[in-house]
């Protein structure tokens, strides 16, 4: 677990995806599987005049780390590199039946620029090059679902935490 700062927030507890599946291993492979269930995701970021952007994403999960690829240049990447935060929305897919629930990540983005790494996630991925590549640090995992037809259950992880679970009827 790691704390870093930055001109927008102090002392934010952060993790990265190994150190969260540790912790909690059944919630880790829910949001793992809902992320895997479809190819497309929604990512929010945020502008230079401190506006939400969203735009769609392809995430990985590989060695231990969540990776976020984007392409050079692109207004997402850019809101990154000068404001790390962002919240990450697994597609719910179509229909209301959400199977696994409806899963977000929060956390911080930091750019990859060295080259073995880079050429690591290559291997695995192939992405079109030139790209960004961001490595996640979590400060927040959540989901919610209905459980019995009769509950809203929300699911909620920071770092250095147990999950603390919501039910509401």
């Amino acid at each position: 677990m790691s704390t870093r700062t930055n001109s927008a927030a102090t002392n934010w507890a952060a993790t990265n995806w190994a150190a969260f599946s540790a912790a909690e291993p059944d919630l880790a492979r829910t949001v793992e599987a809902r992320f895997g269930a479809f190819t497309h995701h929604v990512l929010a970021t945020l502008r230079k005049d401190g506006s939400p952007r969203t735009t769609g994403l392809e995430v990985r999960f590989l060695n231990g780390e969540l990776w976020l690829g984007m392409m050079p240049d692109s207004l997402k990447a850019l809101d990154l590199r000068r404001d790390p935060r962002f919240a990450l929305q697994a597609n719910p897919g179509e229909g209301t039946g959400m199977g696994g629930g409806d899963v977000r990540i929060s956390g911080r983005a930091i750019e990859v620029e060295d080259a073995e790494t880079k050429a690591r996630y290559t291997e695995e991925v192939e992405p079109p090059e030139p790209f960004h590549l961001f490595r996640t640090e979590l400060t927040e995992v959540v989901r919610t679902y209905v459980e019995d037809d009769k509950y809203l259950v929300v699911q909620v992880w920071k770092p250095g935490e147990p999950v603390r679970t919501l039910k509401r009827t």
